[in-house]
């Protein structure tokens, strides 16, 4: 038995897969509530 890649399966499936990756970020997304980062920063003299 020889096992034959066809290319429209090959193509099915790797948009398959990003079918899922995409699906998975979708509903993963957003689960951390996005915070403000804010620190200070040292200025050169110049720019105070």
């Amino acid at each position: 038995m020889r096992l034959t890649f066809d290319r429209k399966w090959v193509l099915g499936g790797l948009a398959a897969v990003v079918v899922l990756v995409l699906a998975y970020a979708w509903i993963d997304g957003g689960r951390e509530p996005l915070r403000d980062i804010a620190e200070p920063v040292a200025l050169p003299e110049a720019a105070r």
